[in-house]
């Protein structure tokens, strides 16, 4: 879902800030939970069973429950759910706080796997018990690594209706603040043996600073096959790939649609929605996600799936935006039945009919009745259709809209979209460019060209020019402009913005951004890497990028073959925001050991099935010492490993962990770590996070020691903070929390800057 950057700095009522990211109890005391608008309106609507209106009412008033997830596709999960409901749910079912007892955490019924939960608990509650201060502990490290997400339960479903495989094309078209876009990569990479998944996502967002939110979620996942990208959804350029030698367009297999709404959904958590609320937010925001939505279904693959939703329960923003779509698509759109693809879900059907309200209190139940000075803020796409037959071929009743009050969350639409054909003004303009780019069936994700309707020959569905502009039909977008409407709302209708039309400074991409530049085969940076590594001879070379034209190569990057793809072919028509997953970083004068780049642990899952050497294979003892002391002396691992490092020469090393299935007791997923073999000494380079996590898996319970924070510690994390804001805007995938710190000492290849703070000065560690 979206929201416009100038609402949002104006301080109005919006759908997006906040929802992907619950949080943990209510603020703003001093709004009054009453909008008689509000409950008017949805009274008249008729959307909430009358019975059921005051317990709706009651529940858009209480806060909102805080739900988390399980980074689902990391092969252990299983073990931080393991370690939740061992280690903290067990112990929160028997605790009472001033004589209530604390309810435990629950999983949400329709979620798979139990990768999802929700707790009442508040910060309050928090605060006052030592155990659920490290219940909260354990949840802010994870997330900052990555394997849990602080999202709200509504926020989780369109993915999960997408339905993802791994070799699936997929665009984010509302993508900020990340936390679906998040679930998008996990589902890519169901299966963590296969290092490049086949399909990829590209994120886009309007707002360029929320771009670098995006990519700080987005980077927690450690992927080579997403892109963050910044263009206004509505006219998001078509892309080009190469197939055999040949142009073909980027069709995408599925899309999430998530668009900007009023957020009248997002009240429990929003409170600040409750004293801004009016109609007229809808109103205006219709136009925008009808275009969101065209450009949507135009760029989707004959037989993709694209999932449009909301935060708002407006039927002028839900079902008034779909029955729009369907009908300006001919029957090229359908929409699916999803009924029983989230069992345990409880939701309303969409509704068939519905009236507008303006903010002065006003009702139209049709187009006829709006008068002509209105005709600019009320347009016939709001209301429903006039002819019942075509309204009941619709299948508006498929749309899934979720009440508060049925399973303690937010509000929310989702609608499913299936696309059986190409869109109706792609096939009324058979003549494209003589050198524009063709489409094959397989690109298009949909039967090949003999297949198609003979009356319907399957064309690409917008050429693209050499500057990224889409052309082809005018009439795919805009909706008809009214009489009377200003030179700038004709332009923008025309256009097909969703605002003034952009400046050219913004159409070139003005902002400046570091190049992505591709490595060849015959690169010299791969003559070391590939003797000191032994790197396979399968090792995708093609794959590695930089983000320099001159001077020394800092840190390298990994892409998939098909993101590659896409970046060579549309350098400009795309702004590219961040891209790939970091993989190696030089180490200065490091040529002495071997090799001028380290690994590193960012890229280590994607990179490792490539390495052949300098692997050691260590157990859950090795572990724990390499995470918990500073720089242990190599005696200090068990024989076999002490062993394998006694062979290997000084420089960068990968700690390889391998389940036992015959040991449960031990973790039964695969660990690697990225670490250094000095001239007597061995350590591991992994972030503070990171390293927390694993120790937990490994059964070691660490947790800060809140009364001992040293003021090394403190500046360590603002400096982490700092860092983490600024890699945005130079390099978004330098990793500012130990990346940038000391050079290597050369006497015994260690680091003297520590990735790692003291165990005394951060932590206590007790085996559990």
């Amino acid at each position: 879902m979206g929201k416009r950057s100038r609402q949002r700095q104006k301080g109005q009522p919006g759908g997006r800030d906040n929802r992907d990211n619950a949080g943990w109890g209510a603020g703003y005391a001093d709004i009054v939970k009453e909008n008689k608008l509000f409950e008017h309106y949805y009274k008249e609507q008729g959307l909430v069973p009358g019975e059921e209106f005051e317990q709706f009412m009651d529940a858009m008033r209480e806060p909102l429950p805080a739900t988390i997830r399980i980074t689902g596709y990391k092969s252990h999960a299983k073990e931080i759910l393991h370690c939740l409901k061992e280690k903290y749910f067990k112990d929160i079912q028997e605790l009472e706080i001033d004589g209530q007892k604390i309810e435990a955490p629950q999983p949400l019924s329709w979620y798979p796997d139990e990768q999802a939960w929700h707790t009442n608990m508040s910060r309050k509650i928090i605060r006052k018990s030592p155990l659920l201060e490290k219940f909260h502990q354990f949840l802010v490290s994870e997330t900052e690594s990555g394997n849990i997400s602080r999202q709200e339960a509504v926020s989780m479903i369109p993915p999960l209706l997408l339905k993802i495989e791994s070799h699936h094309k997929i665009l984010d078209m509302c993508a900020a603040p990340g936390s679906k876009t998040a679930q998008l990569i996990e589902m890519l990479h169901a299966d963590m043996d296969v290092p490049f998944p086949e399909g990829f996502v590209i994120a886009n967002d309007v707002d360029n600073k929320r771009c670098y939110l995006l990519v700080h979620q987005a980077k927690r996942l450690n992927s080579p096959c997403i892109m963050v990208v910044n263009h206004d959804a509505s006219c998001i350029p078509m892309l080009q790939i190469d197939t055999d030698g040949k142009k073909d367009i980027l069709f995408y297999d599925r899309i999430l649609c998530d668009v900007p709404c009023s957020g009248d959904g997002t009240m429990r958590k929003n409170i600040d929605v409750w004293k801004k609320w009016t109609t007229s937010n809808s109103l205006h925001l219709h136009g925008l996600q009808l275009r969101i939505a065209v450009r949507g279904v135009e760029q989707l693959a004959v037989g993709g799936r694209m999932v449009y939703s909301t935060c708002s329960l407006n039927p002028i923003e839900d079902e008034a935006v779909i029955a729009a779509l369907l009908e300006k698509s001919e029957g090229a759109l359908e929409l699916a039945d999803s009924s029983a693809d989230l069992p345990g879900l409880k939701w309303m059907p969409g509704v068939t009919s519905w009236k507008l309200m303006t903010k002065e209190g006003q009702w139209f139940s049709d187009w006829s009745e709006v008068p002509s000075t209105r005709h600019t803020q009320i347009r016939p796409t709001m209301f429903p259709p006039t002819d019942p037959e075509k309204l009941a071929s619709m299948h508006l009743e498929r749309c899934i809209r979720i009440l508060p009050h049925h399973q303690n969350t937010g509000g929310f639409f989702v609608a499913v979209l299936l696309k059986k054909a190409p869109m109706p003004w792609n096939r009324r303009y058979p003549k494209l460019r003589k050198d524009g780019p063709s489409i094959s069936g397989t690109q298009a994700g949909g039967p090949p060209a003999a297949s198609a309707p003979a009356d319907a020959p399957h064309l690409p569905e917008r050429a693209v020019g050499k500057e990224g502009e889409a052309e082809g039909p005018e009439e795919k977008v805009e909706e008809e402009v009214p009489k009377g409407a200003s030179l700038a709302q004709e332009t923008t209708a025309k256009q097909g913005l969703c605002g003034p039309p952009p400046s050219k400074k913004m159409k070139l991409f003005g902002y400046k951004e570091d190049p992505f530049v591709f490595l060849t085969e015959e690169d010299p940076v791969f003559t070391s890497i590939q003797s000191f590594y032994d790197m396979s001879p399968d090792f995708p070379k093609l794959n590695v990028l930089t983000r320099t034209h001159e001077g020394k190569k800092r840190h390298l990057y990994m892409v998939s073959k098909e993101l590659r793809n896409v970046l060579l072919n549309n350098s400009e028509r795309m702004k590219v925001i961040n891209t790939g997953v970091k993989v190696w970083s030089r180490n200065s004068d490091g040529e002495e050991f071997g090799c001028a780049f380290r690994l590193a642990q960012e890229g280590i899952y994607t990179l490792q099935p490539y390495i052949r050497s300098r692997i050691i294979r260590v157990s859950v003892e090795d572990i724990k010492v390499l995470l918990t002391q500073e720089n242990p002396y190599l005696n200090k691992l068990e024989d076999d490993a002490h062993a394998q490092a006694k062979k290997l020469v000084m420089g960068s090393i990968v700690l390889k962990y391998i389940p036992n299935p015959d040991n449960p007791a031990e973790p039964q997923c695969p660990i690697q770590l990225c670490g250094w073999r000095g001239k007597t000494s061995i350590r591991a380079f992994v972030p503070r996070n990171e390293r927390l996590h694993y120790l937990r898996m490994l059964g070691v319970e660490v947790f800060r020691d809140k009364q001992g924070l040293g003021q090394k510690q403190k500046e360590e994390e603002k400096e982490e903070k700092e860092d983490g804001e600024d890699e945005g805007k130079k390099d978004v995938q330098e990793d500012g929390a130990f990346e940038n710190e000391a050079e290597l000492d050369l006497e015994n290849g260690d680091e003297n800057g520590s990735s790692q703070p003291k165990m005394d000065t951060e932590s206590q560690v007790a085996s559990s």
